[in-house]
């Protein structure tokens, strides 16, 4: 490692080997040879003088990459391509006149971006999967208990610690369902020539339009596609990177929504993501515990939604056939995004795996406002026993602006139902009063919803990909 110039963190610190890799020259380079060899095959097959010994030399040489050649090479043709064809054709001299036949630079490009991509939203799903998998076993371990409601983030309708699970679910949900239409729906820019005219191709082919589309076909099965851009211009249409983007961006915000959550509730003390034995939360304050997997998602997050706009800007000016100032942008957004996207993901699984739920403290701040929220079942009650609705709403609103000097000027507990005990008008039984006090009794069916969203739709997309659980989830620093 040089310590002597930049190194970015995504590769440094936070993503798999796996995103790395479809993201490294050699997965790059490997490609394009591997596009070649397919390219070469497909020709011969359609009959162009192509032989065997070309194509098997080219197989045994696609790994083979001398980078310090190509650089080179590069540096003196001002053209990354051509540096490869040149340093393969080195490696492969009886290969060399047929290396690229027919082709334009968009072919070893843009595929091999099609390529990873598709990879790459193969490895996301992976993770993606692992998560609504631990999400769903949280949801439903912890469907039953009660935990405050939150609007405005002001205590509100209880609900429980496992239908609000089943929230961070859903936006995990709509994720998955765009991830799967663009592996569906992702096309392969196959074999399109200069300005996607297909021009050199009829000239090889003597002008048979059918054979040139059967070499189109073919080449694209055999890089893995089963659709194909009928028209393009030399390049895919970019909005295809903008879409992807969008995808990416959307994961990063269903992520950053978790992690705003998980954050207030640690301020709460009601739920803790992991603390390692040897953590240290602060330089200086010893007893911190900080929510670092969680503010570290929120930053990535961050960085991935801001990406948005350059993969929108560089579809939305490009310029007719194509226009070469989509090239840095595109070795710089898609990757980081995908690497970024690739770490929060580590993160989030890594946190579900050890996420703390601290029962008795979610009690406690339930009991503080359970009170309050109580107040229209106890007029209820009070009317069945023959009591006036409006004077004991009355009362209640002066016991309550009572109670509440009580906890935020005095900073004493929550004492509304002791008042209201007290007063003869109420002519309710303390015990049936406290009973109502339970706190499973305002949780309305969230329980049951739970139950049911888990059973109804995250279980048979487990179901569906249950090849792909169990990752590692350790994070690397």
């Amino acid at each position: 490692m040089n310590n002597e110039i930049y190194s970015n963190p995504l590769c440094e610190r936070y993503s798999s080997k796996e995103m790395m890799y479809n993201f490294s020259p050699d997965k790059k380079f490997s490609t394009w040879r591997k596009l070649w060899i397919a390219l070469a095959e497909a020709e011969k097959e359609l009959g162009l003088e192509i032989t065997d010994e070309q194509i098997e030399e080219m197989k045994k040489n696609i790994f083979n990459i001398d980078y310090e050649l190509a650089a080179k090479k590069e540096k003196e043709f001002r053209h990354d391509v051509m540096a490869h064809v040149h340093t393969f054709g080195t490696q492969v001299p009886v290969a060399m006149p047929i290396i690229h036949l027919g082709a334009t630079s968009a072919y070893v490009g843009d595929n091999t971006d099609l390529i990873q991509i598709k990879d790459g939203l193969h490895i996301v799903k992976i993770k993606l999967i692992n998560i609504m998998n631990n999400l769903s076993k949280f949801a439903l371990e912890k469907k039953s208990i009660p935990t405050l409601g939150f609007t405005h983030f002001q205590a509100a309708q209880l609900t429980t610690v496992g239908k609000r699970a089943t929230l961070w679910l859903q936006s995990l949900l709509l994720d998955l369902e765009e991830l799967e239409f663009r592996e569906n729906t992702l096309k392969f820019r196959g074999v399109k020539g200069t300005t996607g005219t297909q021009a050199s191709f009829k000239d090889l082919f003597n002008g048979d339009f059918d054979k040139v589309e059967k070499l189109d076909e073919i080449v694209s099965k055999k890089m893995g596609f089963n659709k194909r851009f009928a028209v393009t211009g030399q390049t895919y249409d970019r909005k295809v990177d903008s879409e992807i983007m969008n995808l990416l961006a959307n994961i990063a915000q269903s992520a950053h929504k978790f992690t705003n959550d998980l954050r207030l509730l640690q301020h709460l003390k009601e739920i803790e993501e992991p603390f390692e034995k040897n953590q240290i939360g602060s330089s200086a304050m010893a007893y911190k515990r900080n929510p670092m997997r969680s503010e570290r998602i929120s930053s990535l997050a961050k960085f991935v939604i801001s990406l948005q706009q350059s993969t929108a800007m560089t579809a939305s000016t490009q310029w007719f056939e194509r226009t070469l100032d989509d090239s840095a942008n595109k070795r710089l957004a898609l990757p980081q995004a995908f690497l970024a996207i690739d770490a929060i993901l580590i993160i989030w699984n890594n946190i579900m795996e050890g996420l703390v739920v601290y029962e008795k403290i979610i009690n406690k701040h339930i009991m503080a406002e359970l009170p309050f929220m109580a107040t229209e079942y106890v007029i209820m009650e009070c009317v069945k026993a023959g009591g006036d609705r409006q004077e004991l709403h009355e009362r209640i609103r002066v016991h309550s602006m009572e109670a509440s000097k009580q906890v935020k000027i005095e900073g004493k507990d929550n004492d509304l139902i002791d008042r209201i005990i007290a007063d003869d008008y109420f002519k309710l039984d303390k015990e049936k009063l406290l009973s109502l006090l339970n706190p499973k009794n305002f949780t309305g069916f969230a329980s049951e919803q739970t139950e049911k969203f888990i059973n109804t739709e995250i279980k048979p997309i487990i179901e569906k990909y249950k090849d792909l659980l169990g990752i590692d989830s350790d994070l690397r620093v």
